[in-house]
């Protein structure tokens, strides 16, 4: 069945309906990520955002439930260039084409996934919206024009307080949770830290009452400047001396609750293979990424230095807070799509609970 791309801009894509029928409409992104779309597709990070994969074929290894980053799909619809319909694998489950059927999204594909890249890098993220039926341009850029996606960390947070122990029970960490992705609780697990996942909403005060050793800040979604009521929650906890670890929307909402600003950057950083180099000792490692808005490195305040900058565009990657036992990274080092070279950013933390 035929199925519609309007762009912000006044651009069509015609191409092919697959997934869930009906309209969706979002902020349109792209993703390198040649591999992980299990991931991907369950990320929370995305949530309210049109999806595009510019590697060219998806779906070939299947679906596949112990590669999911959370319980549900919360972006508003996925693009492709082709999907695989006879997966292999020995663990697949299934084709995505009925597992987005499954989870009501709708998927687009067979349209130039490079042209429409391109586009985006051109001319910078912008709305979207997916029909059924030949649009009236006019009219759905003007919708698309006025289109707002609000409050998605609410959309993505835990409703209440979850606690997991493992075996060798060391030590006890908040996960403050703003769409957190499950790898980067599994890589606190395996650290032997009892993570205690907490709401969005949650108080400084009441964080405090669980008696942690340490506290994370998720990865997440949105304009980190939106979650003002956070960020106030932030600011009184960075004035305990409980080691902080911001990663993602995390590093984001902690450089404001610090006095920083943040920006939106012309088209993101998402997925794999991002280079991002450490401003000390000039090495580079290679990361995945997810998000639209970085730190502002002019507004870094007197009270924080940049650790990591992004290779591409030289972007803010990291901060620390010299006399205090916090620091953040705006990659996600609990990855497990194939970078694992900054993994050793969970050891530092574990450390910083330890002293």
């Amino acid at each position: 069945m035929k199925a519609f791309l309007t762009l912000q801009n006044g651009r069509v894509f015609e191409g092919e309906s697959f997934g869930a029928a009906g309209e969706a409409v979002g902020e349109i992104v792209f993703t390198t990520a040649m591999t992980g779309y299990n991931k991907t597709l369950t990320d929370p990070g995305y949530c309210g955002q049109i999806v595009v994969q510019t590697f060219p074929l998806i779906g070939n290894y299947g679906v596949i439930t112990p590669e999911f980053e959370s319980d549900g799909i919360f972006l508003s619809a996925y693009i492709v260039r082709d999907w695989c319909r006879h997966p292999s694998n020995f663990r697949s489950e299934g084709d995505i084409d009925a597992f987005l059927k499954e989870k009501n999204v709708i998927g687009l594909c067979g349209i130039d996934t490079r042209e429409l890249t391109g586009i985006i890098r051109e001319n910078g993220i912008m709305n979207a919206k997916i029909t059924d039926k030949a649009p009236d341009v006019a009219e759905v850029v003007r919708e698309l024009e006025s289109f707002s996606f609000r409050n998605p960390v609410a959309k993505v947070t835990t409703d209440k307080v979850v606690i997991d122990t493992p075996e060798n029970k060391k030590h006890r960490v908040i996960l403050w949770d703003f769409g957190v992705k499950k790898s980067l609780k599994d890589a606190l697990l395996l650290r032997g830290c009892e993570v205690v996942t907490v709401p969005a909403k949650i108080s400084a005060q009441d964080i405090m009452d669980l008696s942690p050793d340490g506290i994370v800040l998720s990865n997440g979604p949105g304009d980190p400047s939106d979650d003002m009521q956070i960020i106030s929650e932030i600011k009184n906890i960075c004035k305990t001396d409980i080691p902080v670890f911001g990663i993602c929307l995390g590093h984001s909402l902690l450089a404001l609750a610090n006095g920083g600003r943040t920006e939106k950057l012309k088209y993101g950083h998402h997925g794999g293979s991002q280079p991002v180099c450490e401003v000390k000792t000039g090495k580079v490692f290679i990361t995945t990424q997810n998000h639209c808005y970085a730190v502002d490195s002019e507004s870094v305040p007197d009270t924080a230095v940049i650790t990591y900058r992004n290779a591409n565009d030289g972007s803010c990657e990291g901060l620390e807070y010299p006399g205090k036992k916090i620091f953040s990274v705006q990659f996600h080092p609990e990855t497990v799509s194939g970078q694992f070279n900054t993994s050793f950013l969970f050891d530092k933390f574990i450390k910083l609970m330890e002293d």
